[in-house]
């Protein structure tokens, strides 16, 4: 063996090390993450519960001083009477406001307590969050390294005309796969997941709510429990529906556009969506259905995102070997001939319309909006 092939492979061996190590550190930083968030739960559970002390020992507190209050003004008129009072009278009233003064004094130490938990709880949660958001950042610049290192970037070479396009776009899909997941799981956090956890909360509190307050109110707590239930089954059907629509496999591709169509708009009321179909519709391949969905998708979502638009159109046209689609919008529009970072969603749109054996063409000018074109020839087969 050469002395070249032995530092080939040594270096081989340290590469792979690296990678190793890198890879380690990244699980330690995630399994810190993890048990901050689950600390960060507990803990926000708990304040929840501490509140709802502090506002339970007020309202004892509150009424211990009333009665001290009239405790204290007996008192004052035995006192004052003494004469016409009888000593276990006077012994009684002595009592009974030095015993309210007590217990006033116990509720008012509990409160105190309670309440510096609360700011130490409430400290914590701060720092806790802190270190979550950096150690998701932490690992999501890790897998993009590593993502980096180790992917063969002659692939995306062939597609691609000069090297710092090739590296800045295979960052860009590397990182937009990092940032889906990221997403993914902070909508499932902040969204079902936190709506669970509080539903849980608020059946720990509607019994205390029965207890201090009555029927009626705890029914109100049921009425907005439900409410909430309600809420995470729809954000849940939402996220399962943006990863795939379902329907697609089952209604094809026109029904679930327009059931998509009518989502956007429920989710941004200040938008008007139009759509049509022409011609004949009919079933295609997965693949292409799937595709042509993403292509609509891709396009509404960037309109909406950088072309912050009012009203869009989508047309659809079926002819006997291929498909036109059409998707304008009357947003602020941009120059398609200057390069933009944002540019890298209109690349992989073009991938995709490539792998379709498709064209695609841009019109599109500052101030008056977009138009996307896509012909995608019908496999006959």
């Amino acid at each position: 063996m050469t002395k070249k092939n032995l530092e080939a492979q040594s270096l081989d061996v340290i590469f792979d090390r690296m990678v190793e190590v890198m890879d380690h550190s990244k699980k330690d930083i995630f399994i810190i993450s993890e048990q901050s968030r689950e600390n960060f739960n507990e803990m926000k559970v708990e304040l929840e519960i501490i509140r709802g002390d502090i506002e339970a020992v007020i309202i004892e507190a509150d009424l211990l001083e009333s009665k001290s209050k009239l405790a204290r003004n007996r008192l004052a008129e035995v006192s004052k009477n003494f004469e016409t009072y009888d000593e276990p009278q006077i012994r009684n009233a002595y009592e009974t406001a030095n015993e309210i003064q007590i217990n006033l004094l116990i509720k008012r130490a509990e409160e105190r307590q309670l309440r510096n938990r609360r700011d130490e709880l409430e400290r914590r949660l701060q720092g806790l969050l802190e270190m979550i958001e950096r150690a998701d950042q932490l690992v999501n610049q890790v897998n993009i390294v590593i993502n980096y290192l180790t992917t063969d970037l002659k692939e995306v070479g062939e597609a691609l005309e000069n090297a710092k396009i090739k590296q800045d776009f295979t960052l860009k899909i590397i990182e937009a796969q990092e940032e889906e997941r990221k997403r993914l799981s902070r909508e499932i956090h902040d969204g079902p997941a936190q709506m669970l956890a509080n539903v849980l909360l608020r059946t720990d509190l509607i019994n205390l709510t029965y207890q201090q307050r009555g029927g009626e109110e705890a029914m109100k707590e049921i009425v907005e429990l439900k409410e909430m239930v309600r809420n995470a089954l729809s954000e849940v059907r939402r996220i399962i529906y943006d990863l795939r629509p379902m329907a697609l496999d089952d209604l094809g591709l026109v029904p679930t556009l327009r059931k998509y169509l009518s989502t956007i708009e429920e989710y941004n009321p200040r938008s008007t969506i139009n759509f049509q179909s022409y011609g004949v519709e009919q079933r295609l391949h997965t693949n292409f259905e799937i595709s042509i969905f993403r292509l609509i998708q891709e396009s509404l979502t960037n309109g909406l995102k950088h072309g912050k638009f009012k009203e869009a159109w989508v047309k659809i046209e079926w002819l006997k070997q291929k498909i036109n689609l059409i998707v304008k919008d009357n947003g602020i529009g941009f120059d398609p001939n200057v390069a933009k970072d944002k540019s890298f969603g209109l690349i992989g749109m073009r991938e995709r319309v490539e792998l379709l054996e498709g064209t695609m063409k841009i019109i599109s000018s500052p101030g008056n909006g977009t138009s996307l074109l896509f012909s995608i020839p019908i496999n006959e087969e």
